[in-house]
């Protein structure tokens, strides 16, 4: 069977992207491991438009309900894609494009006309030393997941914007002392939580500061800085380092196949969400757009599947990606 397109992720931008191919009824397969996206670890989403609350739980779930509602339509397979190819098979006798693509995943191989790119980003990492050999026994990098369980533990999170000061705020019920590396010389997120933060006298902040090693024997027990204006060396005795320096795009699965950034982002045209490549399509975290948003993701990705549905239809010429 050849599927008009293949939506590989199910966070805000896979899901969007499926609802407007099944209304537009393309035969769709949505190829994910989970639904909801980054966001399903937020305990207090406060901006998706239309909810004054809801949990990132709630929202994957509104997300699947959604998708699976078409399920005459869209197909859905919970597993991860671990290949993309250009087929140069004929696929005219269908209409649109002369060409298609494979998907290859741990069950088989899947072809489509076109594809949508929606897998969107991954936690990043330090990257030094201890933070391989304690992760899970001491650091963490979901502060909404495991806050709870430093329970009057002295705590540090790394990381200046909105994601490591959300986690500080996180923190307030249950550590009784926490430590806010920031690599510069400021916080950079949102003023609304700077000033929650700066008003509560738990919290130390420390600026240029470099995070070198994370020590301990069994469990965390340490971190190792380095003050950036002195070069000095520093100390904390901690028992939990919450990694909060923002995300890298899982884009390894197209790399040589569309282009990428240097950031490893997929490069789009915004207009029409399309790469490089024609045929393929991106939306969300994955992608160079620069505001990294549940609502952005969402709309980027109408964008994607109503472009790959003209794309389809010949109606729409495939310029390559801006550079």
């Amino acid at each position: 069977m050849i599927y008009d397109l293949i939506i590989l992720g199910a966070g805000p931008a896979g899901a969007a992207s499926a609802v407007y191919a099944a209304r537009k009824r393309l035969k769709t397969l949505l190829i994910t491991e989970s639904f909801g996206g980054q966001s399903v670890v937020s305990d207090d989403i406060q901006n998706w438009i239309g909810e004054t609350h809801i949990t990132g739980f709630d929202l994957a779930k509104k997300f699947e309900d959604h998708v699976r509602s078409f399920g005459d339509i869209v197909e859905i397979k919970l597993e991860r894609a671990l290949e993309i190819k250009k087929t140069e098979e004929n696929f005219s006798a269908q209409g649109g494009p002369a060409s298609g693509w494979k998907v290859k995943t741990d069950s088989g191989e899947f072809e489509a006309r076109a594809v949508i790119l929606a897998i969107g980003a991954s936690r990043r990492k330090l990257n030094v030393p201890g933070e391989q050999k304690f992760e899970g026994r001491g650091v963490v990098y979901c502060s909404t997941c495991d806050a709870p369980l430093f329970e009057g533990k002295i705590a540090a999170v790394i990381g200046g914007g909105n994601a490591g000061l959300e986690a500080v705020v996180d923190l307030f019920p249950y550590s009784p002392k926490i430590y806010l590396l920031i690599r510069g010389d400021a916080m950079k997120g949102d003023p609304a939580t700077q000033e929650e933060i700066n008003k509560n006298t738990k919290v130390e902040i420390i600026y240029n500061a470099e995070t070198k090693e994370v020590l301990g024997d069994k469990f965390v027990e340490s971190l190792k800085y380095q003050d950036l204006k002195t070069g000095e060396l520093k100390e904390i005795k901690v028992g939990g380092v919450f990694v909060e320096i923002g995300s890298v795009p899982n884009s390894e699965i197209v790399k040589g196949l569309v282009e990428l950034d240097q950031w490893g982002q997929v490069k789009i045209d915004s207009k029409h969400a399309i790469t490089s490549q024609p045929g393929i399509f991106a939306a969300g975290d994955i992608t160079d757009d620069p505001y990294k948003q549940n609502n952005i993701s969402a709309g980027d990705a109408v964008k994607a599947a109503l472009a790959a549905y003209a794309y389809l239809q010949k109606r729409q010429k495939h310029p390559p990606a801006a550079s």
